[in-house]
């Protein structure tokens, strides 16, 4: 089965046309778009607009199609290919978050950083790491597929856990990073190194998902999706490799980030009682508020941190989704979570996505799906984000991650209904 056949198989089970038509808009977006093959080449996939590959992007962009992967051979290969890529990625700098398709020398090779002509860029960020781990587990674990549990594989797995026990203590860290004459949030003071920590138990981050500058070292969201995917590499330690001095490895690990994130993260907020912070320090220093990007506080259930009814979890949403986080914003057209690293009053379609994913009732994630169809523009797209008051100002027109999250929420609500 090819999967155009299963897109257009899936929209004929949606009643509304608007609805149908943006689904296979976006659902193919990703295949359609963004990969790029090459004879003896593993697929590369850019982002859309971008053209360079980031670890977090390309493993969302194909997260919906590995329920399509037993019985649509195009998408097991592209999933598994593009594994086998970025797991080679990883190996050649687990502190890079973007990468070029050949050794070509694009991108911000002016940053002062360690870069080579194979990155585009040199951010690191944790959830970078988290994300092809959690591709690779959600292919054995949905489809029984084991193909990617290669020895490169395993050796990426000890890469990423040496990288997280590293910056546990940052200060014997030899990552820096600075990007000359750009605004503040695309660089890292004192030198590259980013400001002050002390020890928590938590692995530092120096940028966020956003590709903005962490305030405080410590982002909370991506360190629970590093507990997670410590999980996951127990998990496979055990299972696959049958190594079970690196799954001790992942688990104390793991228990060491979540000892941090409960003992730091924590804390008491007047008017919602205890909520996650978005990012701490281990010095006092707490960061209130929530960016759209994913892992995000908002996105806890919707990447397995906790489930959607956990009180502390509801009382961090009631605060991510009220003007008590400052990158919420309402509008005339919409009302939702925003980005510092976009626009204000720009809203993303990605927050609205996560929102209904993350939604303990059908209803509210109906209610998601009706506003991102108010708000595309007449594209039948996502965008990266677009004005409260007018969805026909928006950032970025090609942005193949937002596409892939709305086609997943569109199929979460068809799977409740008994559609698909």
């Amino acid at each position: 089965m090819k999967l155009n056949d299963i897109a257009r198989r899936i929209a004929g089970s949606i009643s509304d046309p608007h609805l149908a038509a943006m689904f296979v808009q976006c659902f193919m977006s990703t295949f359609d778009t963004t990969v790029i093959t090459r004879p003896d080449e593993e697929p590369f996939v850019i982002t859309g607009d971008i053209p360079a590959m980031w670890l977090r992007d390309s493993s969302a962009q194909v997260y919906h199609y590995i329920r399509f992967a037993r019985d649509c051979p195009e998408v097991r290969a592209l999933i598994l290919g593009l594994l086998r890529r970025q797991v080679n990625c990883i190996l050649l700098d687990p502190y890079a978050n973007a990468f070029n398709r050949i050794a070509d020398g694009q991108g911000h090779q002016d940053d002062h950083t360690a870069m080579n002509p194979a990155l585009w860029e040199r951010k690191y960020e944790i959830d970078s790491l988290c994300y092809p781990i959690a591709l690779a587990w959600s292919m054995w674990k949905s489809e029984g597929c084991k193909e990617q549990f290669t020895s490169d594989f395993c050796d990426a797995m000890r890469t990423i856990m040496s990288v997280w026990e590293r910056e546990q203590n940052h200060q014997n860290s030899p990552y820096t990073f600075e990007r000359r004459s750009c605004p503040s949030t695309d660089t890292l003071p004192r030198q590259g190194r980013g400001a002050p920590v002390g020890y928590t138990g938590m692995t530092w981050s120096g940028f966020r998902p956003s590709d903005d500058a962490c305030r405080y070292g410590y982002l909370v969201p991506s360190n629970m999706f590093a507990a997670v995917v410590l999980g996951y590499m127990e998990e496979i330690a055990a299972g696959i490799y049958e190594a079970p001095e690196m799954a001790g490895q992942a688990k104390k690990l793991r228990s060491e980030i979540l000892a941090g994130i409960e003992r730091y993260a924590i804390v008491e907020h007047g008017e919602f009682d205890r909520i996650y912070a978005y990012e701490v320090d281990g010095l006092g220093g707490v960061l209130l508020m929530d960016d759209a990007n994913v892992p995000s506080l908002l996105a806890m259930p919707y990447f397995g941190f906790c489930g959607a009814d956990d009180p502390v979890y509801q009382n961090t949403r009631r605060f991510v989704l009220s003007r008590a986080n400052p990158y919420f914003y309402a509008g005339s057209a919409a009302v939702g979570v925003g980005s510092p690293h976009t626009p204000r009053w720009h809203i993303w379609p990605i927050s609205l996505c996560i929102q209904g994913l993350t939604a303990s009732d059908s209803g509210e994630r109906h209610r998601m799906i009706e506003l991102l169809m108010r708000t595309d523009a007449g594209t039948e797209y996502m965008h990266e984000s677009f004005h409260v008051n007018d969805p026909t100002v928006f950032t970025r027109p090609w942005f193949a991650w937002a596409n892939s999250l709305f086609a997943e929420l569109v199929m979460r609500q068809l799977d409740e209904e008994g559609r698909i």
